[in-house]
This record gives C-alpha cells, sequence and structure tokens, in this order.
C-alpha cells in the first residue's frame, strides 16, 4: 500500500469488512491496515485521530475504541500485533515499537463517558522508541516508557519507565535493564 491512506481509500481492496468512511485517519506510505473493522467503535472528533507513520503494520485484532477527544500518533516501522487502545485522551507511539497481543492501552474504563457524564482530561500515554510491550500488557494513564524499554507479559504499568528498563508484574516493577546495541558493526553484542 502505498501514499497515504484517508477516507478516501477506506474501505479497503482487500478488507472483508464494509469499512467506515473516516475523514481524521492518516496512515502513511507502505504502512499495512489489516482491515477497517480497527475503527468500529472510533468516535474522535480531533482533526487528525490516528497518524500512523511510513512502514508500519496494523495487523488482526488492532482496534481503535477513540472517545471524541482521543488522538493517538504512531511512528515509523512499529508493529501492532492486536493491541487495543481504549482512550479519550492522547497517546503516542515512537518508532521500530513492537505491541504485542491483546495489549491494552487505556486512560480509563471506557473511552467515550456515558450520556451525561463530562469527559476529563487524563494524562498522556507515551512508548519511546524502540520498545517492546509483552502480550496482555496494560498501559495506564501516567505511562510513560523510555526509548528501547521492554515491558513483560501482563505487567500492568502507570509509571515512568526509565530507558533501557526491563518491568514485569502486576503490580509491576522494574526487574533489570538492556542496554543499547553494541556499536561494533555486529547485530549481535
Amino acid at each position: 500500500m502505498s501514499g497515504l491512506l484517508s477516507a478516501s481509500t477506506i474501505p479497503l481492496d482487500h478488507d472483508w469488512f464494509p469499512g467506515v468512511a473516516l475523514s481524521n485517519v492518516v496512515i502513511g506510505p507502505r504502512s499495512w491496515l489489516h482491515s477497517s473493522y480497527a475503527f468500529l467503535h472510533y468516535r474522535s472528533r480531533r482533526p487528525v485521530g490516528l497518524r500512523v507513520g511510513h512502514n508500519t503494520g496494523i495487523y488482526i485484532e488492532t482496534f481503535f475504541d477513540l472517545g471524541p477527544d482521543g488522538e493517538i500518533e504512531i511512528g515509523n516501522y512499529c508493529t501492532l500485533a492486536g493491541p487495543v487502545f481504549s482512550t479519550n485522551g492522547r497517546v503516542k507511539i515512537g518508532d521500530h515499537v513492537f505491541l504485542s497481543r491483546e495489549v491494552l492501552i487505556a486512560d480509563r474504563p471506557a473511552a467515550t463517558p456515558p450520556d451525561g457524564q463530562e469527559s476529563i482530561a487524563s494524562q498522556e500515554i507515551i512508548i519511546g522508541d524502540t520498545a517492546w510491550i509483552g502480550a496482555r500488557a496494560i498501559l495506564l494513564p501516567g505511562a510513560h516508557l523510555g526509548e528501547g524499554a521492554i515491558i513483560g507479559a501482563a505487567a500492568a504499568v502507570d509509571f515512568a519507565v526509565p530507558p533501557f528498563a526491563v518491568v514485569a508484574g502486576n503490580p509491576a516493577r522494574i526487574v533489570g535493564f538492556c542496554g543499547p546495541p553494541a556499536k561494533t558493526g555486529s547485530p549481535f553484542p
């Protein structure tokens, strides 16, 4: 898929779902979107509710359950292998990030407040470059993952994680650090 994907190209040629017209979704060149079904509960009214960089894959079972003030920015060369975004706030994801199956990124129990309830702003959720998020991990308001952070499967994170930290458990805690790759020219340290 080349060029930018916007409302004019949803539904997708390869899509099994009838599709939805979204005027505020921008997906960069050579990025892949499995299905417009990912937007079934998308309600963002932001000028750009979802912006995806180039060469990023958004695969099966990824969902963007955004409320009216929800906004997500995803970098370049990322892999989203089935996470769920449930937010009425802002989520920022850097470049070369991997989000595994059933990862939940949520700032409240429901992205859209029930009728009659006012939307309350929450803390932004940030995922730094080259971070890896394991299956069924949960990122809550206040989660700010530094570059190269690794979040273990089923960890629940609601705090700032330093660069290259390894986090595991529920409640999550830092269990170690993994340094940046060696500068030897070899892909192996």
